[in-house]
Formats: C-alpha cells, sequence, structure tokens
C-alpha cells in the first residue's frame, strides 16, 4: 500500500518582511499565515517546526494506540506533545532533536510494560523513522494510575 498524502506553501517578499502560507489537502490548515516573526520571534502563528511537531505526536501516538491494541490494552487517553528544537549550526539552522512527552491512562498495564511499549512506539513511528539519524528523539512517557 502507498498513500500520498499532500500540503504546499506560498511565499512572497524577502525572508524578514515576507510573508507567506501553508495549505493541507485536508483544508485543516488553508491559506494559513507564517513568517520570520512566527518562526524566530516568538509572534503568535504557526512555523514549520510547530507543524513538524503536531505531525510526530500524532504519529507516535497513533503507532503506540496500535502496539498497545497488540498487547490487548486499550487507552482510556493519550496526551502527546513534540518539543521541537531548531538550532544555529555553522551551515545553517536544523532540527537537533524532539522530545516526545506522554500522558496516558492505561488501564491493565504496569509502568515497565508502557515505557516498553512507548520506546516501541517511538522508534517505529513513520515520522520518528524519518528523523532517525538527523535528529536525537526523546520520550518521557507517564503511566497515569
Amino acid at each position: 500500500m502507498k498513500i500520498t498524502k499532500n500540503a504546499s506553501a506560498v511565499w512572497s517578499g524577502n525572508l524578514k518582511e515576507g510573508k507567506g502560507a501553508i495549505s493541507m489537502e485536508s483544508g485543516a490548515m488553508t491559506n494559513h499565515p507564517y513568517g520570520f516573526n512566527t518562526r524566530f520571534e516568538g509572534v503568535k502563528g504557526t512555523n514549520p517546526e510547530e507543524i513538524i511537531g503536531a505531525a510526530h505526536a500524532g504519529c507516535f501516538t497513533m503507532a503506540l494506540s496500535m502496539i498497545l491494541g497488540e498487547s490487548k490494552l486499550i487507552a482510556d487517553k493519550m496526551e502527546t506533545t513534540a518539543n521541537v528544537t531548531l538550532e544555529k549550526k555553522e551551515d545553517g539552522f536544523e532540527i537537533t532533536s524532539i522530545h516526545l512527552n506522554l500522558k496516558a491512562k492505561v488501564p491493565g498495564a504496569n509502568q515497565a510494560q508502557f515505557l516498553e511499549l512507548a520506546n516501541k512506539a517511538k522508534e517505529n513511528c513513520p515520522v520518528s523513522k524519518l528523523f532517525k539519524g538527523n535528529a536525537k528523539i526523546t520520550m518521557e512517557a507517564m503511566l497515569d494510575t
């Protein structure tokens, strides 16, 4: 099976004063503005790193749901935050790390089993695989009992 999803970006102007817009095929974002100020100056708005974080959090959490199911476990709730770090290096900017922070309620699971399954999801979700060798991916996983 092969699945292709589409997203697009448009940009006008120079780097600092220019403006861009990001759209997704699903319509979840349509011509959503972004720019230098939302990426580098802390102004409210989206940026590529935030979108990558959302994609990674979503992919990881969905993968964990599948892995839990293989162990006959079903989560009541899982919440994942992805912290994406962008750093200036000698040759330009680079995403150097992504930290996943997971809180979950999974009836019947113990912390050791949960951590093992969460690590399996962290290593094997497609977005994690995309970053292997390029960014350090770390995780904290807390089971709410």
